[in-house]
């Protein structure tokens, strides 16, 4: 391995950064276990592929806010470490493939020369919080939500409370009662209000897609923007401490709403309160709040010579900002992937001639900020040099797709392939979408819905399919999906499975339909009105297997038959069984609980020393084969087996000694007496520990 250090100023960031390459040497020295080295890289935005022996990048890019700088560092990123593709993911970040495991500690510190994070990309952790691409220029919005995703993004980035929690948590801001956010799928959603004048968030709790779709419920409807750290926290610590960790398809905090009720989760959040270092905390917004910019250079005049073109792209992909004299720019991005050539073209011209930023889209898209209406026949001469004037943009022909089979472990079916064919279908066939938006296609290669299939007016997920001996690759069908707005949305249907190489037919069908019986009802509407049955009747000629030819067990996408391959999901928790490396970690808790202490974070201290804790306490349980899934059942079953048993003794019950974090307020004595209570714990574990290997 290439011997590596960073020169980032941040010592914080340059620890993280040696951290990851410690970390990758021990594991290729065989001192760290494959499950947990997963676990490690994965909350350092490094995830497999299918592919064996490289990895995939995620990097996190809060609400999808990119300067020209930026774009340019992981674009030469890409070129240096990846194969120089730029993928824009759903949730607002960019991922980058092919990547040796050994030389990711020398890309991250490429990309923190930028202000760019690996951190938190992937794991069990709080994800790259997104917001509505038009933030800051939605001419419907109460207010720009945008410094308010970056101050979540900024307060939780390394925050113990969220370091290793059960299972990953989606937070999502909409600009307005649109709800383009989607806060009804997400763990939390904000939804912009003002009240008596005063900034705050109708807060939606719990919502998340997945094999088994949860619509969000309401937490409240107004929340002062002072109070939105204050209660994510809050509700993050309880997630933390009674998440399920063992069984990862029931360990998204959905789940743990459904089996407490979303009163007792409310009133234990409640409960939480005290501990919190912050019962408030102030938003400066100052940063977005300033004119915008002016262009560097004067954009040359031109002259368009197709002017039907040109006024059928601006209707279709130019969006009025609520700034007088600006608009935006929409580009629709087929698949979300784009090359580094034109992406540094793109930087350049948003540099020059723009206000230097541009924002990644839900929908995988690339949206452009800050243009002046007089300029948008020289953006469009420069963006159709690149390619970049393609219709359609947030239209129905804007189909969203996950990797799929091309890279991700857990894809069944190509997503990228048959998407790529039903836009060619929509192109040649039915061009009067691009300016549909009513209906959304959404396409994801397996069930974990990253591709959003389940909340899509037309949504595919890739299966497969038996025919005797042979295996032909599949597509189930959903329908009726769509987002309400206001925090309200519907899931989708799952009408019928076909072979995937029917899959554009299947468009078809539905399309001819709804053109030809709707009179003028919008597509969930018309879906209301016909009924799940009546489509499935439509679609059932798809579905028969007993007339496959030999171009049905060929994948969309591929040249050669299917063959069904699905690898380790590493989107799952890690559940670590080695006591000795739990004891060693919870060890090193308190080491960092010591270190926050002497920077004065007594907050950090305390939750530090609490993960402390429970860590040293699943060792032991684990050492005694009893079984644990979440933290709360941890402190409870420690009393049960050693300190009501009196094999261990402790100066009250283990609950009563760790439930100290949410009867204190945050204060240096509560932060010293903590650390020294769980310092005494941890001499009577190692104590008892050490007995009992003796005796073995």
């Amino acid at each position: 391995m290439q011997s590596f250090r960073t020169e980032i100023e941040d010592p914080i960031v340059q620890k993280d950064i040696i951290d990851l390459e410690r970390k990758i040497a021990l594991f290729r020295d065989g001192k760290i276990d494959d499950e947990r080295f997963r676990s490690l890289r994965l909350a350092r935005g490094v995830y497999g592929q299918r592919q064996e022996g490289v990895q995939m990048i995620r990097i996190k890019l809060p609400f999808g806010k990119v300067s020209s700088e930026q774009l340019h560092r992981i674009s030469d990123v890409s070129d240096e470490y990846s194969r120089g593709r730029l993928h824009i993911t759903t949730r607002q970040d960019i991922q980058i493939h092919y990547v040796s495991l050994d030389r990711t500690p020398e890309l991250w510190a490429e990309l923190e020369k930028s202000d760019i994070t690996l951190r938190e990309a992937c794991g069990n952790t709080v994800r790259n919080i997104t917001a509505s691409e038009n933030a800051g220029i939605d001419v419907d919005e109460p207010f720009d939500v945008s410094p308010y995703a970056f101050a979540m993004f900024d307060f939780f980035l390394r925050n113990p409370v969220c370091q290793e929690m059960g299972r990953k948590f989606k937070i999502s801001f909409s600009s307005s009662d649109e709800d383009t956010a989607l806060s009804y799928l997400h763990d939390l959603g904000f939804i912009p209000k003002i009240v008596n004048g005063e900034r705050g968030f109708k807060v939606m709790l719990g919502g998340g897609l997945g094999s088994q779709p949860h619509h969000a419920e309401l937490l409240s409807e107004f929340i002062p923007v002072n109070q939105i750290i204050p209660t994510t926290e809050g509700v993050l610590r309880i997630f933390d401490r009674f998440g399920e960790r063992n069984k990862r398809l029931k360990a998204r905090m959905k789940f743990l709403i459904k089996d407490l009720g979303r009163d007792e989760f409310l009133r234990l959040v409640e409960e939480e309160k005290k501990a919190l270092a912050y019962q408030t905390v102030e938003i400066d917004t100052t940063a977005f709040d300033a004119p915008i910019a002016a262009p560097l250079l004067v954009a040359p005049k031109v002259v368009i010579e197709d002017v039907a073109a040109f006024e059928t792209w601006k209707k279709s992909n130019v969006i009025q900002q609520k700034q007088a004299g600006y608009v935006a720019i929409g580009i629709k991005v087929s698949l979300g992937d784009f090359y580094t050539d034109k992406a540094r073209l793109l930087a350049d011209l948003i540099k020059n001639y723009a206000a230097n930023e541009l924002r990644f889209s839900l929908r995988q898209d690339i949206l452009i900020r800050h243009i002046k209406e007089e300029d948008l026949s020289f953006f469009y001469q420069e963006l159709a040099k690149l390619d970049f004037v393609s219709l359609g943009y947030n239209s129905t022909a804007d189909i969203t797709a996950c990797p799929g089979t091309d890279t991700c472990n857990l894809g069944i079916a190509s997503s990228t392939g048959i998407a790529t064919e039903l836009a060619r279908v929509l192109a040649a066939e039915y061009p009067q979408y691009n300016n549909n938006n009513d209906i959304t296609i959404k396409i994801s290669g397996c069930m974990n819905a990253c591709g959003q299939h389940n909340m899509a007016e037309i949504g595919f997920q890739g299966m497969s399919i038996n025919s005797g001996k042979l295996v032909a690759p599949a597509l189930q069908v959903l329908l009726g999906g769509g987002n309400l707005g206001n925090g309200e949305g519907r899931f989708s249907d799952k009408v019928i499975k076909i072979p995937s190489r029917r899959g554009p037919d299947a468009l078809r069908f539905l399309l001819n339909d709804f053109e030809a019986n709707a009179n003028g009802l919008k597509f969930l509407d018309y879906y209301d009105a016909k009924g799940e049955n009546y489509f499935f009747e439509l679609l059932k000629p798809l579905a028969d297997i007993t007339n496959l030819t030999e171009a049905d067990f060929i994948d969309w996408g591929n040249a050669d038959n299917y063959v069904k391959a699905i690898g380790v999901g590493e989107c799952a928790g890690v559940v670590i069984d080695l006591v000795a490396t739990l004891i060693f970690e919870a060890k090193d808790k308190m080491t960092f609980a010591q270190e926050a202490f002497d920077d004065k974070n007594w907050a950090d201290a305390i939750y530090l020393a609490y993960a402390g804790f429970v860590n040293g306490a699943k060792a032991l349980l684990l050492s005694e084969n009893e079984k644990t899934n979440h933290h709360a059942g941890i402190i409870d079953l420690f009393d049960t087996v050693f300190t009501a048993t009196n094999k261990i003794e402790l100066k009250s019950t283990f609950r009563d000694l760790v439930y100290q974090i949410n009867q204190n307020e945050p204060s240096e004595a509560f932060a010293k007496s903590y650390i020294q209570d769980a310092t005494a714990f941890f001499e009577a574990i190692e104590l008892y520990r050490a007995k009992d290997l003796a005796n073995e």
